[in-house]
């Protein structure tokens, strides 16, 4: 499934988070604690360069606990990287957010002066959410559907924090495939723009292998499927999701896949571990290159060519 986006508000953000990060401090970006690799914007580490950066794996009571873990220790591996999991729905764990940035950013406390951060992510990742909880009031707009946040401001934390907050900024095509999957799968896509049953194949394929004692236990399965479509059906005929004659209603049954998925009832699971990770850039860069080499061998066909005729 290959997905492309990139909204006018997504490229004019862009331009805007440019102008502004020489006088950031800190980077903070939000990433989706079940798919941390996939919910990571290639474009924050070009963005932002050499500046710190806390990585706060959200949604982490949704996320395999151990994965987690192992995720916090990768990401951390790289300089100037710290990794902090955190849900939403408790408060507390978000308000340690400021103190993480002091210990962060020590010179600023010691001549007065704010710590400036930016705040990033994809759209859907609960950023909206942390910055009203960091402020104690209502400022960001937040929802269940990507894309809420459309224009960059600032927020004086008033305890030594500015925030410059940013539209969930997407990049312009994703190159992995079973990122783009993974996306879906979360719910970081429009739903309209995804195709339920083909996500949803992506989804059951995965939990085969890594949950299938959570798959089992929440459907009621004695026996369990052996592919992703036999699971669909056994889904769909455990929830009553058929069609007249009997026959099983695909869509309906994908959507309780996903939607039981997102909402955490099938159990704390990720979609992804820092090894296959590691797998799939080595498979991207190389899938790049082979990209680029065929592009520019046709470019030089296309100047021989050139050449060939003037000289003819």
């Amino acid at each position: 499934m290959a997905i492309q986006w990139y909204p006018g508000h997504m490229h004019k953000a862009r331009k805007e988070i440019e102008e502004v990060m020489p006088q950031v401090d800190l980077v903070i970006e939000v990433l989706d604690a079940r798919i941390p690799y996939s919910s990571e914007n290639p474009m924050v580490q070009t963005l932002r360069g050499d500046k710190p950066c806390i990585k706060l794996l959200n949604k982490s009571d949704l996320a395999d606990p151990e994965t987690t873990q192992a995720w916090i220790e990768y990401l951390e591996q790289e300089q100037g990287v710290r990794a902090m999991a955190i849900t939403t729905l408790q408060a507390g764990q978000v308000k340690k957010i400021p103190d993480l940035c002091r210990k962060f950013v020590p010179g600023r406390d010691k001549i007065e002066k704010d710590i400036r951060t930016m705040i990033m992510g994809i759209p859907n990742v609960g950023k909206s959410t942390i910055i009203n909880t960091l402020a104690g009031r209502m400022i960001a707009k937040t929802g269940n559907e990507p894309a809420v946040t459309k224009t960059q401001q600032r927020i004086n934390l008033k305890n030594g924090i500015v925030l410059s907050d940013t539209p969930g900024i997407l990049w312009p095509k994703v190159d992995n495939e079973k990122s783009s999957y993974r996306l879906a799968v979360t719910g970081a896509i429009k739903d309209t723009a995804m195709e339920y049953e083909d996500v949803a194949m992506f989804a059951a394929e995965y939990f085969l292998t890594a949950y299938p004692e959570a798959i089992a236990e929440r459907y009621k399965i004695k026996q369990m499927p052996n592919t992703d479509i036999e699971l669909l059906e056994a889904i769909g005929r455990n929830r009553g999701a058929l069609r007249p004659g009997g026959r099983i209603d695909l869509h309906k049954a994908s959507e309780v896949l996903l939607h039981d998925f997102r909402a955490g009832r099938i159990g704390q699971l990720s979609l992804e571990t820092p090894e296959m990770a590691e797998i799939e850039k080595i498979e991207v860069a190389k899938l790049l290159a082979e990209k680029q080499a065929k592009e520019e061998a046709r470019k030089e066909q296309e100047r021989l060519k050139r050449s060939g005729k003037r000289f003819s």
